[in-house]
């Protein structure tokens, strides 16, 4: 990705915090960031556990149900619900397969292999690793 890509609102990076009481958090959230940075959601979808947060043209914040992220990388049911991950780094890329095998290369651990999820969005394409610190990361291209 060149710097005009990112200069242009490509949300290059940000991070996505995973919830167990969806509605809880995004009426907090709402309310927060209209209080403290004059902003409202970009999209909210109840149905999905899924709300963000735009500012200046880049996401600056996402929500997303826990147990919608657990099935996705397979962690639902082991570890309890208590000890599964709690956010996320979103990196946006032009090519999730090579962005993988770049990041592997550079001791990340995978967690799912690169693949299409057009339930998540049109021409959504994602793969999921940890860092050395067992921290979850997507990578994702659409």
């Amino acid at each position: 990705m060149d710097t005009h890509e990112m200069e242009n609102g490509m949300d290059a990076l940000y991070p996505r915090l995973l919830v167990d009481d969806f509605a809880a958090c995004a009426a907090f959230y709402e309310a927060a960031l209209r209080e403290l940075l004059g902003v409202g959601p970009a999209k909210v979808l109840p149905e999905a556990a899924y709300a963000d947060w735009d500012l200046g043209g880049e996401k600056v914040l996402v929500l997303m149900g826990r147990d919608t992220v657990a099935a996705a990388v397979g962690t639902a049911g082991s570890p309890p619900a208590r000890d599964r991950d709690r956010s996320m780094l979103v990196f946006r890329v032009d090519d999730v397969d090579a962005a993988a095998k770049a990041l592997l290369e550079l001791g990340a651990s995978p967690v799912t292999e690169p693949r299409d999820r057009p339930e998540w969005g049109p021409g959504l394409r994602t793969a999921h690793l940890r860092d050395p610190d067992g921290n979850l990361l997507e990578l994702q291209s659409y």
